[in-house]
């Protein structure tokens, strides 16, 4: 399946890209400069995969060579038989690597909780799934700023929006767009009685100029209110919230979360360039449609990606039938066994797709 002549073709280019990199004519166009450290990026990663692909194809026939040695017979043997075994894994990271990048991977990542179905005990299990994020994000070193969130007097959300700020957040992060399912005994049970409840989340990439989003001033209706929450006399006092509303598709943003209201506004217009131009990535693509709604679920427990079942510590991905019974490091951010399954999940597809179309 790897196609050795296609791939040395392939990078050939690398040789002109690193050119391209101290070319002060691409230095000068921020443009032209990020898409050039994409290609170069590409193509680096292509290259430490084809060469360690090779080295255990010249390793395997090397020891080959040895099988008839007496002294070395036995070693390399068992060399071989380790070689081999790797042999899979290294031509699927190798066809990996050849899959074009998501120009959207690397950037920040925009993210939407609601609690759905299940009242006080949804809004609590939102606000747990908001804390993991968090507390995911923290041990990444990436920084969390909150653009909205309407809590409840419990500790819980009925809707948090918030931007992760980090490389590569929205590529880590994107398999989390769905309804979320929970299973356990709530506080507020006197009986000890298991609860279902749930909520939705919604993940999509920040916005930036690279995306020339045409966005006139006429198309943006902007509301000013009293932000709430915690904040004391300023918060009930000064119209520093804001509301844009996008009048062509109706898409809503909303920032209370600052102090200032150039700041919100600020903030509140960076959340609706994301939301238009995950608007229309999925008009293009015509792959979920043009309701938002439809990516992110309506909460209800039917619609589902995962289950969190706290009495069983069993936590299920239902896409990949993956179920880990982890939930308790799971939900205090240990998500990298989870996140990285859905990740090898996602390419186990892209490559398949690729090979249907060779």
């Amino acid at each position: 399946m790897v196609d050795a002549d296609r791939i040395k073709n392939v990078l050939g280019r690398l040789a002109s890209v690193e050119a391209d990199l101290s070319d002060p004519n691409v230095l000068s166009d921020a443009k032209r400069y990020r898409a050039t450290l994409r290609d170069h990026a590409f193509l680096k990663k292509l290259e430490a995969a084809f060469s360690a692909y090779g080295k255990a194809l010249s390793d395997i026939e090397g020891n080959k060579a040895l099988l008839d040695d007496p002294d070395f017979r036995d070693e390399a043997a068992a060399e071989m038989e380790m070689l081999q075994a790797q042999l899979p894994e290294l031509e699927r990271k190798l066809l990996g690597a050849l899959l074009p990048p998501d120009p959207f991977e690397g950037r920040n990542a925009v993210m939407e909780i609601r609690a759905g179905t299940g009242g006080e005990e949804a809004a609590l299990f939102a606000g747990d799934l908001f804390r993991m994020y968090s507390r995911y994000c923290e041990a990444h070193g990436w920084k969390i700023s909150v653009m909205n969130s309407n809590a409840t007097s419990l500790d819980g959300y009925k809707e948090i929006v918030f931007t992760v700020i980090g490389e590569g957040a929205y590529g880590r992060f994107r398999f989390e767009s769905g309804g979320h399912r929970v299973q356990r005994v709530p506080e507020t049970e006197a009986q000890g009685r298991i609860h279902t409840s749930a909520a939705t989340v919604i993940v999509f990439p920040e916005a930036d100029e690279e995306d020339e989003l045409d966005i006139p001033e006429k198309d943006i209706r902007i509301d000013l209110f009293c932000a709430g929450g915690a904040g004391g006399q300023h918060v009930n006092k000064t119209e520093s919230a804001v509301r844009m509303t996008h009048i062509p598709t109706g898409l809503v943003a909303v920032c209370q979360d600052e102090r200032s209201q150039q700041r919100n506004r600020e903030k509140c217009f960076a959340t609706l360039k994301a939301r238009i131009l995950d608007f229309k990535r999925r008009e293009e693509e015509a792959k979920l449609g043009a309701d938002r709604l439809s990516l992110r679920g309506s909460g209800d427990r039917s619609e589902r990606i995962r289950t969190y079942n706290f009495p069983q510590n069993r936590m299920t991905d239902h896409r990949i039938d993956l179920t880990l019974y982890s939930l308790d490091r799971i939900i205090e951010g240990e998500m990298d066994p989870l996140l990285d399954a859905l990740a090898a999940n996602d390419l186990d597809q892209r490559i398949s797709l690729a090979l249907e179309r060779s």
